[in-house]
């Protein structure tokens, strides 16, 4: 069974593989990447290597053929009697059919009438002029006159098919050969181009496809690891975040190395941090808000149900009339501060800027918080510095920011504090800072006092009627009209908010 447990594992390891899209995808793409890369390579350089084998080739058969031709002319010259000083045919012969085998070429000394006079194969009579040969090969081929006439020019080299030669896709060359001045004759020089370059071509091929082979072995073991090692960590990050969205966000995803996987890595592990607060203080959002529901309705309903049994009597109806109505006062602020959050989040308000004066705004915000701010004694300062300063604002909004901070001071001022209001403007921003006296916000906590549904008191019992989402309100009115909000607070002294608001 030892034997077994491997192979299995195997199998099921490329099963789950398989049915990885990713993994599959990823896979293929650079495997195919690589065969496409190996294709142009190989075409490249087969004709690369061609090209430089028929220009080689060319330019050995053309330096042979003049080599021929110097020779010829020196044994075609004649003395003063009109004889050849060298018989021509045995020499040449030799040389010719010996300079013809080294280089895998035909070479033939015609006369200019086109006829094969001498090649390698079988040499015609002693003189040029009307012998008949005896070539059995070439007695019947006559070189055309076109080419004759340019091999007569000297110099001469195609590329063609030879019908005449019974030869397909030709390297031909053409030299005079020359008697006291005169052309007497011409050497031409041909050779199969397929017949000698197929070997080198094909050995090349031979050799390409074996170390392409050798590579794309090397190449799929390498491609299978490192896919495998960028895949992993993928289906490790698709198993935990499927586990957030059941919302188990206890697990974070392991991290190594600095590149984009990791910063992959960092951010979800981000999210799972900051969705989890924010299922906290959802939780904690939803038990605040049925208790904050279910007091003022048992209250309401207590009350309203002992007026109609007669338990309270007429002379203390109007006694718990009003609180009554004060719990209700309660409930519509929490349904309009849950209106304004969901309003906020899905992008339902629009600014209706108009030129406002918030020093005035300011005024007589902490005007309808008189009858608190006496009973507290508190003292306010800064008013008397404050001018008039005008910006571009929703005024209705902006009074709720206001309104809020000023509540929040009012709230934790101890009796006898002080709340001092500024606002001051330069040319970019205007900027209101309320600053109260009291216990202060805790320094772990200062940075959360923003986000939605979290609640700074929540051991001094001060802030009963808040359900947590004040702040986070006026920081989205803020922000909406493009400025910033931020507070500070030392405990046991101050706390102190300040928001800016561009003057365009």
């Amino acid at each position: 069974m030892r034997k077994l447990k491997s192979p299995v594992r195997a199998f099921k390891r490329f099963k789950r593989f398989r049915r990885s899209s990713t993994f599959i995808k990823y896979y293929i793409s650079i495997f195919v990447s690589m065969l496409i890369v190996l294709v142009v390579l190989g075409v490249s350089l087969l004709l690369f290597i061609a090209q430089y084998w028929r220009e080689n080739n060319f330019s050995v058969l053309k330096e042979n053929v003049n080599t021929l031709s110097q020779t010829a002319t020196e044994y075609f010259e004649l003395d003063s009697d009109g004889q050849y000083i060298n018989d021509p045919t045995v020499t040449l012969a030799y040389s010719l059919s010996l300079v013809s085998t080294s280089i895998e070429s035909d070479i033939y000394i015609c006369n200019l009438n086109g006829n094969v006079l001498l090649c390698k194969d079988i040499v015609s009579s002693i003189r040029l002029e009307n012998t008949k040969p005896y070539c059995e090969i070439h007695s019947k081929i006559k070189i055309p006159k076109r080419i004759i006439d340019e091999a007569v020019k000297g110099d001469f080299q195609t590329s063609e098919d030879i019908p005449e030669l019974g030869e397909k896709i030709s390297l031909m060359v053409g030299e005079p050969i020359k008697a006291n001045g005169k052309v007497i004759a011409v050497i031409i020089g041909t050779q199969p181009e397929l017949d000698n370059t197929y070997p080198f071509v094909s050995s090349v091929l031979k050799m390409f496809l074996s170390s392409a082979l050798v590579a794309f072995v090397v190449a799929f073991v390498a491609i299978y690891i490192v896919t495998y090692s960028i895949t992993k960590p993928l289906r490790k990050m698709s198993q935990i975040t499927k586990e957030y969205a059941t919302g188990d966000f206890s697990r974070r995803i392991e991290i190594k190395g600095t590149n984009e996987l990791a910063d992959l890595g960092h951010a979800l592990n981000s999210m799972a941090q900051s969705l989890s607060k924010l299922e906290d203080s959802r939780r904690s959002f939803i038990a605040n808000v049925s208790h904050e529901l279910k007091t003022p309705m048992t209250s309401i309903g207590g009350f309203i149900d002992g007026i109609l049994d007669g338990t309270i009597s007429a002379e203390e109806e109007e006694k718990y009339l009003k609180v009554v109505s004060n719990e209700v006062k309660r409930l519509a602020r929490l349904v309009s501060s849950m209106l304004n959050l969901s309003k906020i989040e899905a992008g339902e308000l629009s600014l209706n800027l108009k030129r406002t004066d918030i020093s005035a705004m300011i005024f007589n915000t902490l005007l309808s918080f008189e009858q608190s701010i006496n009973q507290k004694s508190i003292d306010i300062t800064g008013l008397d510095s404050m001018d008039n300063l005008y910006v571009n604002i929703d005024k209705d909004l902006i009074n709720q920011v206001v309104y809020n901070l000023v509540d929040n001071a009012v709230k934790f001022t101890e009796n006898g504090g002080y709340i001092n209001v500024r606002a001051t403007q330069d040319d970019d921003f205007t900027t209101v800072i309320i600053k109260n006296s009291g216990a202060g916000i805790p320094t772990d906590e200062i940075e959360r006092i923003f986000e939605r549904f979290y609640k700074v008191d929540k051991s001094r019992s001060l802030d009963t009627k808040s359900t947590g989402l004040g702040l986070y309100i006026v920081k989205s009115i803020v922000e909406m009209h493009g400025g910033t909000v931020d507070a500070s607070s030392q405990t046991g002294k101050y706390t102190e908010f300040r928001f800016s608001l561009p003057n365009v």
